[in-house]
């Protein structure tokens, strides 16, 4: 029996197959993630993963008292898929001047007014400035990181301004920028409640357990509970309607 005679293929199927084949050879985008292990970069990566980016997550040893948090993102790293996951020093508490490097300033554990003693001077340009070193290396043209402009405790490197500032440094001090493939420095959660970007995190997987945001967190990642980034976070949950998983040292 003779084979039978197939007809033409639809109209558009061999440029949709042509299509499929093309995106599944095409390596994703990179994007270097700044990850400190806490509750807002750990969205933020997840956030980047969720749009199709391969995640190279950088954290920063700074000389921070809480350095509990690295640990936390090493977890969160291998929990949501990074591509790899580096830690860099920089010392400033060699610098000195904020309440997180210095054991002699104390942790505030009431509001105040203006910028409270947990800024830590220049942290987030030095970090975003190895980020960007980085990415560089790695053919990446995104960075993220997870400041916010809503519930922060007013750090003048969590603003709008500022990320666009570096966005436009990063313009020009790099060779990618130079040539004509600017980097650009993605901030999602620059307008975002707390409460917001912790239903964002759920509906992704994010497992809060795993992260730290204590600025006084002990050895082992328990919050104490009553410092400004504590009160936050607990607010921010139950804003959420979410339980809250954090490990404190004593119920606050």
């Amino acid at each position: 029996m003779s084979a039978p005679v197939r007809g033409p293929a639809a109209p558009g199927v061999a440029a949709q197959v042509a299509s499929t084949d093309r995106q599944a050879s095409t390596p994703p985008r990179r994007a270097v993630v700044l990850l400190s292990g806490g509750l807002d970069s750990a969205t933020v990566l997840a956030l980047a993963r969720r749009d199709g980016f391969a995640c190279y997550a950088l954290s920063v040893h700074y000389g921070q008292r809480h350095s509990s948090e690295l640990a936390a993102a090493a977890r969160v790293a291998a929990a949501l898929g990074a591509v790899e996951h580096r830690v860099f020093g920089v010392d400033l508490a060699g610098i000195g001047g904020s309440s997180l490097t210095d054991p002699a300033i104390p942790v505030p554990e009431q509001p105040g007014e203006g910028i409270p003693s947990t800024y830590v001077p220049a942290r987030n340009t030095l970090m975003l400035s190895l980020a960007l070193g980085w990415a560089e290396v790695l053919g990446a043209l995104d960075l993220f990181i997870g400041v916010n402009a809503v519930d922060y405790s007013g750090y003048p490197d969590c603003r709008p301004e500022f990320v666009a500032a570096f966005e436009g440094l990063a313009r020009l001090a790099t060779r990618a920028g130079v040539e004509g493939a600017p980097l650009r420095v993605n901030a999602p959660l620059l307008h975002w409640s707390k409460a917001g970007i912790i239903r964002a995190g759920v509906a992704l997987g994010v497992d809060y357990g795993l992260t730290v945001s204590c600025y006084q967190a002990d050895d082992s990642g328990r919050a104490c509970g009553v410092c400004d980034s504590c009160r936050l976070r607990r607010s921010g949950f139950a804003a959420a309607g979410v339980a809250d998983p954090t490990h404190y040292r004593s119920q606050p």
